[in-house]
């Protein structure tokens, strides 16, 4: 008698890495990393500010001679331009480490993929959401101790845990 197949559970990154790899081709990326290590390739400061959306490719002429840069195509791919997500008061500054990004980028990826740096003002996908945690109540008791001339307890208290709440951000 045979046994009927047993079948397995398949994790769930092997289930979405198509769907998700599809996607990120359509927007130019040619893997993942550039946007789930874009703290890491372009460091944290130019990433608290920025994100990766996509890559707009030049269409490649065919008379380019072939050298690295084409994943096996045997065709040299014109360096791309990558579009960033920026918040607006940093595009200014985004902007001007473009070469910065670019040099960072081209690196991590290990050949000249990109030559430009495109912007887009628009709030970040990723932006941190301030800190729910109270505050030290050491700190705030050392501030509430600072502050005898307030007679009321409570607003003692609360201008303290403020206070702590500052010096912890």
């Amino acid at each position: 008698m045979n046994k009927p197949s047993r079948s397995f559970a398949k994790p769930l990154r092997d289930l979405l890495a198509k769907v998700v790899g599809e996607t990120f081709t359509r927007q130019g990326f040619a893997s993942a990393e550039l946007v789930t290590r874009w703290t890491e390739i372009v460091g944290a400061e130019i990433a608290a500010h920025s994100e990766p959306v996509k890559i707009q490719w030049q269409h490649a002429s065919p008379s380019l001679p072939s050298s690295a840069g084409g994943e096996g195509s045997g065709r040299a791919r014109p360096p791309g331009t990558l579009i960033l997500r920026v918040e607006g008061p940093a595009a200014v500054e985004v902007q001007h480490l473009a070469d910065v990004i670019c040099e960072r980028v081209n690196r991590f990826l290990g050949w000249r993929a990109i030559e430009r740096i495109a912007l887009r003002q628009a709030p970040l996908r990723h932006a941190s959401r301030p800190s729910t945690l109270p505050p030290d109540p050491a700190e705030a008791a050392r501030i509430a101790a600072g502050m005898p001339e307030i007679a009321d307890e409570d607003l003692k208290q609360a201008l303290a845990r403020l206070g702590a709440a500052v010096r912890h951000h």
